[in-house]
C-alpha cells in the first residue's frame, strides 16, 4: 500500500451558521480534503447539505471538496454537486442499480467517481467497478448519523477489499476510505485493515485542545499503524 495517509473532516458536527468559517478552520487545522455528508431524508433519515450550501462554502478553503452522496438518486443529483464545488462524488453501491453506469457518468462530468459500502453490503457488490473508481468507502458505522460507534468486524472487510485493490495492481491508484466512529480508539484498527484515508466527525470537534490537535494526533496514530 502505497498511497498516502490523509485525515479527513466530516462537517456535520459543524456550525451549520457559520460553514464558510468552519472549512476555512478545518484548512488551518491541517485536514488533506473536506468530506460533504449529503442526506435526502429517504436512503438516510436525516436531510442535510444541498448544493447552494456546498457551493456557497466552497471559496472559504482551498482543499478539494468531497461529496458522499447517501441518496436514492445519484444520478439525477451527481451534477449539481460537482457544479458546487465537489471534485470527487461518493455513491452507495446500494442505490446504484446501474453501477458502472452511474459511475462512469461522474468521470465524464469532469469529477472523480467513488464507490460506498454500507456495513451489511459485501466486498463483492464492487468488484466489478474498481477500474472505475478512484476511492472506495467502507462504512463502519451505518450511515445518516453522526457519533455512533464503530463497527469493529468491519475491519475484515476493509481487509478484503485491500486484498481486491492489491490483486488487481490497484493500490498505487485507488484510496480506500472508513467512515463511522473514527477516533484515537479505532484509527489505528482501521489503518492496519488497510485503510489510508479516515473520515472523522466527532472526534475532531469533541477534542478539548482543538482541532489542529486533533488532526495532528489522528495523524500520528495512523501513521504510527502502518509503520
Amino acid at each position: 500500500m502505497t498511497r498516502p495517509i490523509q485525515i479527513v473532516p466530516s462537517v456535520l458536527p459543524a456550525d451549520f451558521a457559520r460553514l464558510g468559517d468552519e472549512v476555512a478552520a478545518l484548512e488551518a487545522a491541517g485536514v488533506d480534503l473536506v468530506q460533504w455528508d449529503v442526506m435526502d431524508g429517504q436512503f438516510v433519515p436525516n436531510l442535510t447539505f444541498g448544493p447552494d450550501v456546498i457551493a456557497a462554502a466552497r471559496s472559504h478553503c482551498s482543499v478539494p471538496f468531497e461529496a458522499h452522496l447517501m441518496v436514492l438518486t445519484p444520478d439525477a443529483m451527481a451534477q449539481q454537486y460537482v457544479d458546487a464545488g465537489c471534485s470527487r462524488l461518493i455513491v452507495h453501491a446500494e442505490t446504484a442499480p446501474h453501477l458502472h453506469r452511474t459511475l462512469d457518468n461522474i468521470n465524464g462530468m469532469g469529477a472523480r467517481a467513488a464507490v460506498a459500502l454500507n456495513p451489511a453490503t459485501p466486498a463483492s457488490a464492487i468488484e466489478h467497478v474498481l477500474d472505475l473508481v478512484d476511492l472506495v468507502l467502507v462504512m463502519t458505522v451505518n450511515p445518516g448519523f453522526g457519533g455512533q460507534a464503530y463497527i469493529a468486524t468491519m475491519e475484515r472487510k476493509i481487509a478484503e477489499v485491500r486484498a481486491m485493490l492489491d490483486e488487481r495492481g490497484l493500490s498505487d491508484s485507488v484510496d480506500l476510505e472508513v467512515d463511522g466512529g473514527i477516533g484515537p480508539a479505532t484509527i489505528e484498527g482501521a489503518v492496519r485493515a488497510g485503510a489510508n484515508v479516515l473520515i472523522a466527525g466527532s472526534a475532531l470537534y469533541k477534542d478539548p485542545d482543538g482541532l489542529e490537535h486533533a488532526v495532528s494526533h489522528l495523524r500520528s496514530l495512523a501513521e504510527g499503524a502502518r509503520a
